[in-house]
């Protein structure tokens, strides 16, 4: 593999050992390049586990311009993984399961904007997302993607090709409330138009 095709990578850690160990683990393969500059497309982290000092060397990445982050820790909880999502982390494995093969394939992920969890948080993380949508979402007639019925409901009309008037009488609101509700949308989501909101909400699986 040519050096132009090898995924550049810098590596951060909380402990020298560590940071030692896995440079050298990567720099034994010839599908990413160690780097230390602003050439990485990928940032790795590794620590015991998500604590305050991780927790600044993420925000220190993210402040960077990293939006590619892997995180190798320790040991990981669901609420340490939502914190790690808001730093940018894309990509999480356990110290225990980070071999020279998992921490390549997360590079490469991450580099192609691909996410990847231990299956176990995974289950647990979607199951919450699936809880939130049933006990807190949905009694107040709100989505994940943060439309509520109504405004899906509008909108699955705007994309059927009918009129302000013919979506009024469908779903027996006026037609200053379509109107209302379709600005609502476009404003919310900075979307220049009914039709960029149709697009939207399409590519969003929202209708």
């Amino acid at each position: 593999m040519s050096a132009p095709d090898r995924t550049p990578v810098v590596v951060r850690a909380t402990d020298p050992i560590l940071h030692d160990g896995v440079c050298m683990a990567l720099r034994s393969r010839d599908d990413v390049r160690v780097v230390d500059d602003g050439t990485a497309l990928v940032a790795l982290l590794v620590a015991d586990r998500i604590d305050e000092t991780m927790t600044q060397q993420l925000s220190a990445l993210h402040h960077q311009g990293f939006t590619r982050i892997v995180l190798i820790a320790g040991e990981v909880d669901d609420n340490e993984i939502l914190n790690a999502v808001e730093h940018g982390v894309c990509a999480v494995a356990r110290r225990a399961d980070a071999g020279p093969d998992v921490l390549v394939r997360l590079v490469k992920a991450a580099a192609a904007g691909e996410g990847a969890l231990p299956p176990d948080l995974l289950g647990r993380l979607l199951n919450r997302v699936s809880r939130l949508q049933r006990q807190v979402l949905q009694p107040r007639g709100l989505r994940l993607g943060g439309m509520s019925d109504r405004e899906t409901d509008v909108l699955r009309l705007v994309a059927a090709g009918y009129s302000t008037q013919e979506i009024a009488d469908e779903l027996c609101y006026s037609q200053r409330t379509v109107k209302s509700i379709l600005h609502d949308v476009t404003n919310r989501f900075q979307l220049r138009n009914r039709s960029h909101a149709v697009a939207y909400a399409l590519r969003e699986g929202l209708i």
